[in-house]
């Protein structure tokens, strides 16, 4: 769809068109060397790789008798621990006790389970353990020296980083993270705890932006709430630093919409003046003369977080080497939807699963300045510009919140 808009369009762009042109140019990922237990939520730049077999020995995974021979009775030589194995191998007829996770000595041919083997002194009998498994786990069970166990480009969670203290890495090669400036703009809004007037409204897009920049890698530098002043505007972000701006407010065509022309004293150069999206028509992005990357969201709580999805996240992702998305998954409407206008709406939505079906409801109010239907939401449902109406069952794409 990219090729069919000429690049001198600027205004009422499709949201493909505007991601790909905030994903274009972007500065090389810096890389940075972190501990382990420090890597959480990060993204690995450079590949894992396994130093050595794991298990690195063939293991017991039961505790029980670790035997040479298909017999019933053997002479009882040792015991073989975790950390602490049996170093002889075994000859024919002799066996050790063993416990789970301990090195199955050369020799053994099998683990007999605990439960069905009698001691007797130094011998012991096992009339019940018959053909029954072997119960050694083998060495390289798990993986094997040399295998690629993560790949560049994957967000470290719990389960990825016990994978790479499983291969003995105590530290990791990761993307820096993105320093994000927020800035919310408006003499109408009053911060959190304050004392509003009549006439104003407590600033609420900024708390949910800076927690969802956390949770997607980046790190969040919030600036205190500006007034409709085109110098103090500039001023602000002039200081601030970061490799992205994100502005709240201040992104339409009224009067009061003075950041992309405070931002103009900064070299501000335009590459998406606004979008043919809903909510979300004023999102705007573009680059300053220092080259730091801003973004435009629009005001309205609802509006802003859904173009923070939308834009901020795959930009966010592609800056520590991710992949950017959207990711979307297929779900059948819980209810008909009804013909769509000609911008692309992401509608609020709530999941669920019936009969093994994921459903998605629509909330029926999807007023953009509404925060109370984001905060029930788990999804955002697309509906393309000019669709027709669907009914009941019809299968759509929802891009999912990650909620928890």
């Amino acid at each position: 769809m990219s090729g069919t808009v000429p690049e001198t369009q600027l205004k009422d762009l499709p949201s493909e068109v505007a991601r790909a042109r905030i994903l274009a140019d972007l500065p090389p990922v810096t890389l940075e060397t972190v501990a382990l237990d420090a890597a959480l939520g990060r993204v690995l730049a450079q590949p894992v790789v396994a130093q050595r077999d794991q298990p690195p020995f063939d293991a017991s995974a039961m505790d029980g008798w670790a035997v040479n021979g298909p017999g019933e009775d053997f002479v009882i030589v040792g015991e073989s621990a975790a950390g602490h194995g049996y170093a002889a191998p075994l000859d024919p007829g002799e066996a050790v006790r063993i416990f789970t996770g301990a090195p199955v000595p050369a020799g053994a041919t099998r683990v007999i389970i605990q439960e069905v083997a009698v001691r007797e002194g130094d011998r012991l009998r096992c009339p019940a353990a018959g053909s029954a498994p072997s119960h050694i786990r083998p060495a390289g069970g798990d993986f094997r020296a040399g295998q690629v166990l993560l790949t560049a480009g994957l967000r470290l969670d719990p389960w990825r980083l016990s994978l790479a203290a499983a291969a003995g890495r105590a530290t990791l090669q990761v993307a820096r993270q993105p320093r994000v400036v927020v800035l919310s703009t408006g003499e109408e809004l009053v911060a959190p705890g304050g004392a509003p007037r009549a006439d104003q409204i407590f600033e609420s897009g900024g708390t949910g932006l800076c927690a969802l920049i956390t949770r997607w890698g980046g790190c969040p530098v919030r600036l205190a709430v500006v007034g409709d002043d085109e110098a103090a505007i500039a001023q602000a972000v002039v200081g601030a630093g970061g490799d992205v701006v994100v502005t709240l407010g201040g992104a339409s065509v009224g009067d009061h919409d003075l950041v992309k022309p405070a931002l103009g004293r900064l070299g501000l150069t335009l590459r998406v003046e606004s979008l043919k999206l809903r909510p979300g028509k004023p999102t705007w992005f573009g680059r300053l003369g220092d080259g730091r990357l801003v973004l435009g969201l629009p005001g309205n709580p609802a509006s802003g977080l859904v173009c923070a999805e939308l834009f901020l996240k795959p930009l966010l992702l592609a800056l520590q080497g991710a992949a950017p998305g959207p990711f979307l998954e297929t779900a059948r409407l819980a209810a008909p939807m009804p013909a769509n206008g000609p911008r692309e709406h992401w509608a609020r939505a709530r999941l669920s699963v019936q009969d093994g079906v994921q459903m998605a409801a629509v909330m029926a109010d999807q007023d953009s300045s509404l925060i109370t239907i984001f905060a029930e939401a788990d999804a955002l449902v697309r509906h393309a510009a000019g669709a027709e109406a669907l009914p009941a069952a019809a299968v759509v794409e929802v891009l999912r919140l990650g909620r928890g």
